[in-house]
């Protein structure tokens, strides 16, 4: 797929979200968006007592907690969830089986299936199961992230196997079994009667070109998740599952498919495994969307989340569409960094939501942030249990990028930089290059004290500046000032191509070292080796003898 195929949002670049992983990811995309707005932030650990009605489980290191505060009002939230959405709400999206209640209850299409508890043995679960048609799919009532789920179990002796995986190896001894809804899936994000964004969830796959092998294709798709702020930890891994999916398709790894064909690599849709977000919000039926909403307001207290949607295309919706999945704290950085398609300003969707008085607030939106990973330091060790954020610069905000030569490379002369720069309210950094010359960006809301910061560094006392070449900075501006002393953005490259080439080298030695595997084994089961055997315990003798004898 090429590059050029999506569209993301030009004020969420992977550079200002590159400390926000995963959930954080989720959580910093929704403040930031409100602190941009100039609504005060603060972040919080879990000992807050703010949070007891927001958090029914798991685990939650700083990153997912906060607040954001108006004159007005102060909302707090989890990740993408506000407090707007109950606790109750949230309790019935964590229960697999409450939720097919609710959603059945009004009249949202479900899958046919059962709830069995830890008081049902596996063969009652299999007796149920006989009585639907297969396949069936088994899922714990609680779990998330695709954690236990087992899909298109075909018949009774591979539900056995999962069973036993899912209830004794992952400890999930409450399950459900359903009937197996063959088709599309969708995570689909409603705020109360609007649906904001949409996206396809397919299985990790391959396109063929007819010039590569499939472990090559494995590759430069892996290469392209990597450049993905939301994908670049979820790469495709050759496991068993893999060479599996390939071996049905009637290949292996090292054979070339013909152009155009995709194959499947796995069964599950998460990204997490591989799986590919594809936005279609756009081309989404009116009908789907439609369910999507009734599933949201079904749920009492849950005005805003994620719907998982499965409808099989090749059929009427009305009679093929159910809902599998609630998710009130809805991971949303599969929209925000789609594989293909238009990136969905989510974020800004819920700040609307939460602060309607803000719509409209005029701010230069792309080019200020906040580093993430230096706010939470004080969470992380816990020296603190709440951190406000300094306030972002409001109105337009200007930049200027200054290449200054001469004797420049003083440390003194950079620490006067920077404490100019914070005095007069500036953003920016000092980068030092590899020919001798510094890189100074300087940006503020304030467009004279930007231009005039020229005149200041070449009247310093602490330097002697013999030119500055001058440039326009469009990028974003992390506020707060830096001085990266013998860092450079090149150097920076030179380290993730060196790492790159490391990786390719082991993914080589792997590739041989199957190849090497696979030579031995068909030279072990064939005929002259088998003939030969006793030649080579003769000679195993006499090397033990000769040993022995000289020992």
């Amino acid at each position: 797929m090429d590059d050029n195929q999506i569209i993301t949002l030009p004020h969420l670049t992977n550079e200002i979200v590159v400390g926000a992983r995963k959930t954080k990811l989720c959580a910093y995309s929704v403040a930031l968006e409100g602190w941009r707005r100039g609504l005060t932030l603060k972040w919080y650990t879990i000992d807050s007592e703010k949070f007891d009605d927001m958090i029914t489980f798991g685990v939650n290191p700083p990153g997912r907690l906060y607040s954001l505060s108006s004159k007005e009002r102060t909302h707090y939230f989890f990740r993408t969830r506000g407090d707007k959405v109950t606790k109750e709400a949230v309790e019935i999206g964590a229960d697999k089986d409450e939720t097919k209640y609710w959603l059945s209850k009004a009249g949202v299409p479900v899958p046919e299936g059962e709830k069995f508890t830890e008081e049902d043995t596996d063969e009652s679960i299999l007796q149920y199961a006989a009585t639907i048609i297969f396949p069936v799919v088994l899922k714990p009532t609680n779990g998330s992230l695709g954690n236990g789920v087992v899909t298109n179990i075909k018949d009774l002796q591979a539900l056995k196997k999962a069973l036993v995986y899912v209830r004794q190896d992952l400890g999930y001894s409450d399950v459900i079994v359903e009937r197996f809804v063959p088709g599309e899936e969708y995570r689909v994000y409603v705020i109360e009667n609007q649906v904001i964004a949409a996206y396809n969830r397919l299985p990790a796959n391959i396109v063929a070109d007819g010039i590569h092998t499939i472990e090559e294709l494995i590759e430069l798709k892996n290469q392209q998740r990597r450049k993905n702020a939301r994908l670049f930890s979820c790469l495709i891994e050759i496991d068993r599952e893999v060479i599996e999916f390939v071996e049905a398709a009637g290949y292996s790894l090292q054979d070339i498919p013909k152009k155009g064909e995709k194959i499947l690599l796995r069964e599950k849709t998460n990204v997490s495994a591989g799986g590919d977000p594809v936005d279609v919000t756009d081309e989404l039926p009116e009908k789907i969307k439609e369910i999507a909403i009734n599933a949201i307001q079904a749920v009492p207290g849950l005005y805003h989340g994620g719907v998982d949607i499965i409808v099989d295309l090749n059929k009427p919706i009305e009679t093929s569409a159910v809902v599998i999945e609630l998710n009130p704290t809805a991971q949303i950085g599969g929209i925000l960094f789609p594989m293909k398609g238009r990136s969905r300003d989510i974020p800004g969707a819920i700040i609307d939501y939460y602060f309607p008085e803000t719509i409209g607030v005029s701010t230069e939106k792309s080019n200020v942030y906040f580093d993430f990973n230096t706010v939470l330091e004080p969470l992380q060790n816990r020296t603190a249990v709440e951190v406000q954020v300094s306030p972002a610069p409001m109105g337009k905000v200007y930049g200027k990028c200054y290449t200054l030569s001469g004797n420049v490379q003083k440390v003194s002369f950079h620490q006067w930089i920077k404490k100019e720069a914070i005095n007069r309210g500036l953003h920016g950094y000092i980068n030092n290059l590899m020919n001798g010359e510094i890189e100074v960006v300087i940006a503020g809301s304030d467009k004279e004290e930007v231009a005039y910061f020229k005149e200041l560094m070449i009247q310093s006392p602490k330097a002697k500046v013999k030119e500055i070449h001058e440039e326009s900075w469009k990028n974003p501006v992390k506020i707060g000032f830096e001085i990266t002393e013998g860092y450079n953005p090149s150097s920076l490259r030179s380290v993730e191509a060196t790492l790159r080439k490391m990786e390719k080298e082991v993914r080589r030695m792997e590739k041989e070292k199957r190849r090497l595997t696979n030579i031995i084994s068909k030279i072990e089961q064939s005929h002259s080796w088998k003939y030969t055997s006793f030649l080579r315990e003769i000679g195993n003798f006499f090397k033990k003898s000769f040993g022995s004898s000289h020992s």
